[in-house]
């Protein structure tokens, strides 16, 4: 049963209202949770219900997200046969859906060995295993099953491979443009099915409920539920020293990355790998990325600083929990820039 699940992760999805996350890189690669990408919960599930071969289909600003994924050792996908296969949408129009994207790769499918497959979107934070789900399909006869949290979808599909080869093939007869729209309009065509799944799950589509769920991580109770002992999370491994707190530091209710240098005040705040935030400089609210630095006797609040951001000395930003300030990657910001 184990290897009768193709993965395949359509990542050719972009949120407008995310767009401030998303100038350098795809959804698929959004940071979140100190260090992960987004792609890593989706992935990890998928490897961690024995699926052995997974291809992701990417539409566009895919460079950081190759650079994440290399060739899968992180995920035990660098494997002779299977394994981790990337499908840039090299000569397919930006405004292709996704069938029309998976028809240029239509090989992928051909030769796999597996049975079913399992279509999903790569914006989903959650701990799942489809083995239970893939049974459940098998059982009930459906063409379809569709995962879904609270009544609602949280697109993901499992449906035999051959019906989903069908679907892509005989997309311009149909007018199926993806699984999305096969669930929407094909209810006469096939029989549907649903799963609902009752853990912490989350779909990340704009800033504010990026910024939302990110906070949450740090309440253990949710935390537990996305990150547990025998389905972990996999990431790219980046060695780095431990982070390193100066006698005058305070950190409250955060989490704090590896190789970080601490020497101010950080309260209920994700901080990710590298980050350097200098003496009597104080970050409450806040999403720290990768190797941003933060100088000295600066005031952060309810912001989301993208990676390699500097702050000069002196820099206050207040943002609100409902709407909070968003700083591109590697931009600088110094005082007089608030006047």
């Amino acid at each position: 049963m184990n290897k009768s699940l193709l993965g395949v992760i359509d990542a050719t999805t972009s949120h407008e209202l995310l767009e401030p996350l998303m100038s350098n890189r795809s959804l698929a690669a959004v940071p979140i949770g100190g260090r992960y990408r987004l792609i890593d919960f989706i992935l990890s599930n998928m490897v961690n219900s024995g699926i052995q071969s997974v291809g992701i289909f990417p539409k566009s600003q895919y460079r950081s997200l190759m650079d994440h994924l290399e060739s899968g050792k992180n995920w035990d996908l660098n494997r002779k046969r299977d394994g981790l296969f990337f499908f840039p949408a090299s000569g397919v129009d930006e405004a292709a859906d996704a069938f029309c994207h998976f028809s240029h790769h239509l090989d992928f499918f051909y030769r796999s060995s597996q049975e079913y497959s399992l279509i999903s979107n790569c914006f989903t934070m959650n701990t799942m295993n489809f083995q239970p789900i893939l049974e459940r399909h098998i059982q009930t006869g459906c063409d379809i099953t569709e995962i879904c949290h609270e009544g609602k979808s949280i697109e993901m599909y499992i449906l035999k491979t051959s019906l989903l080869i069908e679907l892509i093939t005989s997309r311009q007869q149909t007018g199926f443009l993806s699984m999305k729209d096969v669930v929407a309009r094909g209810k006469s065509r096939y029989q549907l099915g649903r799963y609902e799944v009752t853990n912490f799950t989350k779909m990340i589509d704009s800033i504010d409920n990026y910024y939302e769920v990110s906070l949450s991580l740090l309440d253990p109770t949710i935390w537990k539920q996305l990150f547990v002992g025998d389905q972990p999370v996999f990431t790219k491994v980046k060695d780095e020293p431990p982070t390193r707190y100066s006698s005058g530091a305070v950190v409250k209710n955060s989490m704090i990355a590896n190789g970080c240098v601490i020497e101010g005040h950080v309260e209920n705040s994700i901080i990710f790998r590298a980050v350097k935030i200098a003496k009597g400089t104080v970050i409450k609210d806040s999403i720290i990325m990768q190797k941003s630095q933060i100088g000295s006797d600066c005031l952060l609040e309810s912001v989301i600083l993208d990676k390699e951001v500097k702050i000069e000395n002196g820099v206050v930003l207040k943002g609100q929990k409902s709407s909070p300030i968003v700083l591109q990657k590697g931009t600088t910001q110094g005082a007089l820039m608030n006047l």
